[in-house]
């Protein structure tokens, strides 16, 4: 017989379900992704890291899991939860049924659970901390483990995701080629045929690796740095620019990437998205805010107030910079969420800064925002030029 599970979140509610994966107790976050495809890639992101991400797609697992999907070594969530998972894995890609590879990994995991009573209750109530067990706890005491869990406020997780140490970032086993054709997009000819590569610092405060693929595509050559790299480090790699990745947990908790990156202001151009967007927001001396449930999915709509233009986007963050604290340090907001106003991404006024709120690589996912990559490496390539005329 299936071995039974729970999810107990800290308003009092529990979903039951059937146990896959782990055999395992885990508390986090619990939230929820709108995504109807790329579990494998919202498994492996760091950005989920010590959250329980709830599915709201019905059946999960249709396509199995590859060695090349993967967004980081393995996954970072902390629990998952399914309505449905798939009995069969149809893909010629895959190699591993999706219930064996998080048995392999440890990561535990629920189906059978209402998925969508559970989605309202974190729409309605925001993001609630939780315990997820397989192992047969009391209800009782899963409940009092979700209590007793600290929360994300305040605490720094990047440093369970950053690398340890500096390095180049080459095509590696189990990654996909550096150089691919990105389907769907339009670029220009001139971009598949760049001679000119860019020495590219990159502080890894969580990076996806399509991410890195995406930056080597469009001219970059990527050395990752550890989250906790000063600024006289990053003078001695003597980059063209800096690329400010995604990463997990309170972005007010690194007082030290906000020091770091507040120094290196008009040094050098600067790209930040999700998390590093939100660091380069408290450098410049604005804050942050934390959502009430937050934006994970593949298809959240945003406005770039200069044009008109709407964009579909993938996004994956409970936190946002704050519109008002913003304009008052020299940032101009450039682009909204159209459903609920919040900041999307924003520029310097006279800086070569600008950053975005959600995943312009979006792997799976829509490639709307694409040509974000292309026009950081103009604004690289004009900084460059003028600093040697």
């Amino acid at each position: 017989m299936a071995m039974k599970g729970m999810l107990a979140l800290e308003n009092g509610l529990v979903f039951e379900g059937e146990s896959v994966g782990a055999r395992k107790t885990v508390v986090g976050e619990a939230v929820f992704n709108t995504s109807m495809v790329g579990y494998q890639e919202i498994l492996t992101d760091p950005s989920y890291f010590a959250q329980i991400v709830t599915m709201t797609a019905p059946q999960i697992g249709n396509y199995g899991i590859n060695p090349e999907d993967s967004e980081s070594d393995g996954p970072k969530v902390a629990g998952f939860i399914m309505r449905e998972l798939s009995p069969i894995s149809s893909n010629w890609r895959s190699e591993q049924p999706l219930d064996a590879y998080l048995k392999n990994h440890g990561i535990p995991a629920l189906q059978g659970v209402d998925t969508r009573a559970l989605t309202k209750t974190l729409r309605l109530q925001g993001a609630l901390k939780a315990c997820l067990s397989t192992e047969g706890f009391s209800k009782v005491e899963a409940l009092r483990r979700a209590r007793e869990w600290p929360g994300l406020i305040g605490v720094d997780f990047v440093q369970k995701v950053t690398c340890s140490a500096p390095f180049k970032w080459e095509a590696q086993a189990g990654q996909k080629k550096t150089s691919f054709s990105v389907k769907g997009t339009r670029l220009r000819p001139e971009v598949l045929k760049r001679q000119r590569r860019f020495k590219l610092a990159v502080f890894d405060f969580g990076i996806k690796r399509s991410i890195l693929r995406k930056l080597s595509y469009y001219g970059f050559d990527s050395y990752l740095l550890p989250a906790h790299t000063s600024a006289q480090e990053v003078h001695a790699l003597a980059p063209d620019a800096l690329f400010l990745s995604n990463g997990p947990g309170d972005p007010a908790a690194l007082p030290y990437a906000h020091k770091t990156l507040a120094q290196l202001l008009g040094h050098y151009p600067i790209f930040g998205i999700c998390l590093g967007h939100q660091i380069l927001t408290h450098a410049l001396g604005a804050e942050t805010v934390k959502l009430k449930f937050g934006h994970r999915g593949a298809n959240q709509p945003i406005k770039n107030l200069e044009t008109g233009e709407v964009r579909i986007t993938a996004q994956n963050h409970g936190f946002a910079a704050s519109r008002e604290a913003l304009e008052k340090c020299d940032a101009l907001v450039t682009e909204i969420n159209l459903n609920d106003g919040t900041v999307e991404a924003m520029r310097h006024k006279t800086l070569p800064v600008f950053s975005v709120q959600y995943h312009p690589e979006a792997a799976p996912g829509p490639n709307d925002a694409d040509r974000l990559f292309d026009r950081f490496y103009q604004l690289v390539e004009k900084h460059v030029g003028s600093h040697k005329e």
